[in-house]
């Protein structure tokens, strides 16, 4: 819902809360990781992970309530938007150079000395999962947008036809009243004559 000075209450809160988890995710990719080693840096790295899905979902429901305001203030809004994107697209930078870095990848994969190949092959694998499953969120509430428009647009087209059948039945009884009133005219001319010759 838009506020009085012409932003929205709900994208601010989603906003607040993308900051909030942003904070934390730079915190432990920047300052918590490179610190520490062995099971600990593995569960902060997973922890980190889930944190980017979330910061993912907020961002999701920020373009959502983006599509929902006036154009003015969408405006007003979209370069935030853009810039918590390029940030969170930061952060999933920072933290695979994080989980790329020597040893980190083997801890994340379960602590295998071996077979770094393999692992870097599903960590890949698995952000492209996760890529893609964003995109599929994305084309999905476009769709949902899509559709919500439509319908808003035929309730639109049903109330003006039903405004212009109320002006044409309007029309019709003005044309009506006017050729009763006509015929009136008439018979009042053709007394007037008749008393006039009288």
């Amino acid at each position: 819902m838009a506020d009085a000075a012409g932003g929205s209450q709900l994208f601010e809160n989603y906003e607040q809360e993308y900051r909030a988890i942003s904070l934390a995710i730079a915190n432990k990719v920047n300052s918590v990781i490179p610190k520490q080693a062995g099971e600990p840096r593995k569960t902060t790295i997973r922890a980190a992970e889930r944190e980017l899905e979330e910061a993912d979902e907020i961002i999701g429901q920020m373009e959502l309530e983006l599509q929902r305001l006036p154009q003015q203030t969408k405006v007003q809004l979209s370069s935030r938007l853009r810039s918590s994107k390029a940030d969170l697209d930061k952060l999933k930078r920072d933290l695979k150079r994080a989980v790329a870095r020597s040893g980190d990848r083997d801890e994340l994969m379960g602590g295998r000395i071996h077979g770094l190949d393999a692992d870097a092959t599903q960590f890949d694998q698995r952000q492209r999962l996760i890529s893609g499953t964003d995109r599929l969120n994305e084309s999905t509430r476009r769709l949902e947008d899509s559709h919500r428009l439509a319908l808003e647009t035929e309730a639109v087209g049903v109330g003006i036809l039903g405004d212009l059948r109320a002006q044409r039945e309007q029309i019709q009884h003005t044309r009506d009243t006017l050729h009763e009133a006509d015929s009136y005219v008439d018979k009042a001319q053709r007394t007037l004559r008749s008393m006039a010759r009288r």
